[in-house]
């Protein structure tokens, strides 16, 4: 199930018609951007109001210190740069999927829930890196902006192996 959902979100990030053609302009890829990182803040708060584990809690609490600054940052970079982010099919196919994935997970409680949480946020991160490789830093025309996006997979790099590291660890 978690692979299939990385997959519809991988193919999504890379193969909507919008940015198909051309790649996503500064303005999509600004709007994708900050979208993923606060599906993924929205997503570490949800297991803070369901997890026991501490080491759960630790992992989500650092998914959204570090979410939450990135953020911070490129919210600083669109009004330096007086850009609009623009929604577009990444970013609304994000959200619904995060949608989805909040309403499997809320079925869940204990240990179910915190494996399923660490899973989804292994395949959520290595869905966003991907793209964030691929599509986003390549196509990004601004200097300034490519240089935050770089940063961020570099960060970025470092969740996914730690939500990789916790999946593995629980049972």
């Amino acid at each position: 199930m978690t692979a299939r959902i990385a997959l519809v979100a991988a193919v999504t990030l890379v193969a909507c018609p919008a940015i198909a053609a051309t790649g996503p302009s500064d303005a999509e890829i600004a709007h994708v951007a900050y979208t993923a990182g606060n599906l993924d803040i929205d997503a570490a708060k949800f297991a803070l109001t369901r997890s026991q584990s501490a080491t759960v809690r630790e992992f989500a609490q650092t998914m959204v210190r570090d979410h939450e600054a990135v953020n911070e940052k490129a919210l600083a970079l669109v009004k330096k740069l007086g850009v609009t982010p623009q929604a577009n099919a990444t970013s609304r196919a994000l959200t619904k999927q995060a949608t989805e994935t909040r309403h499997r997970l809320s079925a869940l409680e204990g240990a179910a829930f915190d494996k399923a949480y660490a899973v989804n946020d292994s395949a959520y991160h290595a869905t966003v890196n991907g793209a964030l490789k691929t599509t986003l830093i390549p196509s990004a025309d601004n200097g300034e902006l490519k240089a935050l996006l770089e940063t961020g997979l570099t960060l970025f790099r470092e969740h996914q192996r730690h939500a990789e590291h916790l999946a593995a660890e629980l049972k």
